[in-house]
């Protein structure tokens, strides 16, 4: 079967979770205090307009140990499809993301890493190798996990994650 004969059998209803990985903003929100969160903003708007839902939206702060929980959380949800991480892809040492999550795939999704660090390429220039961007499979979710920026967010999913999400799904799901 074709990748078109995949793409019409795949799920229309494709429900994210969004997650946003800053300690700045997480501690913010536990304050109550007034903060942006541009990337998920972005997100969730991009996944609407494609007529996908958004099931859970929240932010953990860059602790290794609350984002492994936050993805256990989610992937225990009959109403979640698709995980997508942003922030704590680079270098520095508080990014922390790709490390706690990463062991946790049953299956990696390399593509998405390889394609999302040539477009970024593409756009960016040699930038790109800074990005550990990444994707794969965990107890029946897709997860994501993206650059923080917005130019990032807007990237992945508008390029890659939106025109493939029902596909992946049906994938996940043993279907295809």
């Amino acid at each position: 079967m074709g990748s078109e004969e995949h793409k019409l059998k795949a799920p229309k209803e494709v429900r994210f979770a969004l997650v946003t990985c800053s300690s700045s903003r997480f501690e913010s929100l536990k304050q109550g205090k007034p903060f942006k969160d541009e990337s998920g903003d972005l997100a969730e708007r991009m996944v609407k307009s494609a007529g996908f839902s958004i099931s859970y939206r929240t932010i953990v702060s860059d602790d290794p140990n609350a984002i492994r929980q936050i993805v256990e959380e989610l992937c225990s949800k009959p109403d979640v499809d698709i995980i997508v991480l942003s922030g704590g892809t680079g270098l520095t040492p508080k990014d922390l993301t790709v490390d706690a999550v990463k062991p946790m795939f049953e299956k990696e999704i390399p593509g998405f890493g390889e394609i999302f660090r040539i477009l970024t390429f593409q756009e960016e220039g040699s930038i790109a190798i800074l990005s550990r961007a990444t994707a794969g499979v965990y107890k029946g979710k897709a997860v994501f996990i993206l650059p923080g920026s917005p130019k990032a967010v807007k990237l992945a999913f508008e390029r890659l994650i939106i025109p493939e999400a029902a596909h992946i799904v049906l994938h996940i799901r043993g279907l295809g």
